[in-house]
């Protein structure tokens, strides 16, 4: 048994993944900045990918995937996630998640279908497939004695090369954590780190992310030196609910794949008039229709109509939405439902291989962290829980795979420079503006000029940011709005050297889509 442990940056999906799959070889640390039951996981409604019926096959998977990445994908990294989906729906069943059942599905699983699924393909619990998946997989990692859960501690930045003052290659070795509830910064020595913060949705004002998605890793890797790339590639989900109790409240895109229909107040369906695939074509598409439907009308949301499926499946299928549209007044089974397009997805990330391995040696990132290839422009629905799975599996059994290197001495946290903040209104103004100037300025449809004007006041916010964070101690709040401002930047660089439109990437002044496209990488210095 290894004496220096793993530690996982995040406790989703991909880190609790990881997380079991070790450790029963060696022993993990699990951070998780706030309470463990809070994160994208929990919150994901519509369901996992699993290539599992007749008439589905591993080639329509892939091909599905790489029309809703619209020229990005790496066709290899969506082959080797295809062949395994099976396998990982299974894995899923074996660990206890109550998948809704079909005994006349495969494996004896209801499969429902999703726009840009050319059938069904989908498995799902009702609609709350995430909070099904995370609790089962948390409770295991709880009884697991080699897994140490630590709640409410949170990834400041990694221990490289340069503090550790080897003569070797970069790596990585561990990082520093803030205890947030203690308030003091810990040096972790680390066999490997695994970066599965998720995304960086909060960055904007509107986002159907919980308040974890702050892009901690992908802004801790690119500091640490590590490649990052497609962060021009913002998933807007087409339909958040727009109440004004209710800000994030997703509704899930099986609700249009089971026949809702998307409509302008007089009842009007306007989807023919975007594409022949209607309320079925990609996330990218519906978010852009329902957005020029909007700004065309003067309308602050539109209607999506499920009334005609009726109460009864409604109540079996969605009985989440049902209940929770009803508690604001909103009878989906009589009233449509109004919504709006909300950020909900980072396509891109650190770049990452398909065993999630980071240009740092002992960094890794996966799920929504890193950029394995597979989403491209446009992430197809429901690959993304299961990315989170099988690179989860790959990443696991790598580590595993890797001989332990000695144990370096770690330097010690130094705050003997910093004082106590005497007043927070600096962060709280700081992360209003910032992302108040990315929903306006670099959002479902792009301009040069708006791009341009978002990077100088981003680049005058990290003058602020990096003045405070030199003079006062650490907390959460002020770690996160550091890491947004790192993610802002990445995102507008990106978006600036795509010169065409593409996927999630719309710009007004280049409206054509090239004939052949690369993805967008930026590349960091790697620092000794």
């Amino acid at each position: 048994m290894s004496s220096t442990p793993v530690v996982i940056v995040g406790a989703g999906l991909a880190g609790l993944t990881v997380a079991l799959h070790l450790a029963d070889r060696m022993p993990v640390v699990v951070l998780a900045k706030r309470e463990l039951g809070v994160g994208a996981t929990a919150w994901a409604q519509g369901g996992i990918v699993g290539v599992l019926g007749q008439d589905d096959s591993i080639e329509s998977h892939v091909r599905d995937t790489q029309e809703a990445g619209a020229g990005l994908v790496d066709e290899g990294m969506a082959r080797f996630i295809a062949e395994r989906s099976a396998a990982a729906v299974q894995w899923l069943v074996e660990r206890g998640v109550p998948f809704t059942q079909d005994d006349a599905g495969p494996m004896g699983l209801h499969l429902t279908r999703e726009g840009g699924h050319a059938v069904r393909r989908i498995a799902h619990a009702a609609d709350a497939t995430g909070k099904a998946i995370h609790d089962q997989l948390l409770d295991a990692a709880r009884a697991h004695p080699n897994i140490s859960l630590r709640e409410r501690w949170m990834a400041l930045d990694l221990i490289t090369s340069r503090h550790v003052q080897r003569e070797e290659s970069p790596r990585c070795y561990g990082l520093y954590a803030l205890d947030i509830d203690a308030g003091s910064v810990e040096a972790i020595a680390a066999r490997a780190v695994v970066l599965a913060t998720g995304g960086a949705g909060k960055v904007y004002r509107y986002t159907t992310n919980p308040d974890t998605s702050t892009g901690d890793g992908i802004a801790m890797a690119w500091r640490a030196g590590c490649r990052v790339a497609n962060m021009e590639f913002i998933q807007f989900h087409p339909t958040c609910l727009y109440h004004p109790q209710e800000r994030s409240f997703l509704i899930t895109e099986a609700l249009r794949g089971e026949g809702g229909h998307l409509k302008l107040p007089d009842g009007t369906r306007f989807m023919a008039a975007h594409d022949e695939r209607l309320e079925l074509a990609p996330r990218d598409i519906v978010a852009r229709a329902i957005d020029f439907e909007m700004k065309k009308h003067g309308l602050d949301h539109v209607w999506l109509d499920a009334t005609h499926l009726g109460e009864a499946f409604l109540k079996e299928h969605f009985p989440t939405v049902h209940a929770r549209c009803l508690a604001l007044g909103i009878d989906i089974a009589r009233q449509p439902i109004p919504v709006v397009p909300a950020v909900h997805f980072t396509c891109g990330g650190v770049v990452a291989d398909s065993n999630g391995r980071a240009d740092l040696p002992g960094l890794y990132a996966i799920g929504e962290t890193g950029y394995s290839g597979l989403h491209g422009a446009n992430r197809l629905a429901s690959n993304s829980l299961l990315e989170c799975v099988v690179l989860g599996q790959s990443c696991a059994q790598d580590i595993a795979a890797q001989a332990e290197r000695e144990a370096a001495p770690l330097p010690a946290w130094d705050e003997s420079q910093v004082e106590n903040a005497d007043e927070q209104v600096v962060i709280a103004h700081n992360w209003d503006e910032l992302r108040l100037l990315m929903w306006n300025y670099v959002g479902i449809v792009r301009t040069t000029k708006r791009l341009q004007r978002a990077l100088h006041r981003i680049e005058m916010l990290r003058g602020e940011i990096d003045d405070y964070y030199a003079n006062f101690r650490v907390n959460r709040d002020l770690l996160e709005l550091r890491n947004l401002v790192d993610c802002a930047e990445l995102i507008v660089r990106s978006a600036l050297l795509r010169r065409e439109s593409r996927g999630l990437h719309y710009s007004r002044d280049f409206p054509s889509t090239l004939p052949a496209s690369l993805p967008t990488v930026l590349v960091a210095e790697i620092r000794r």
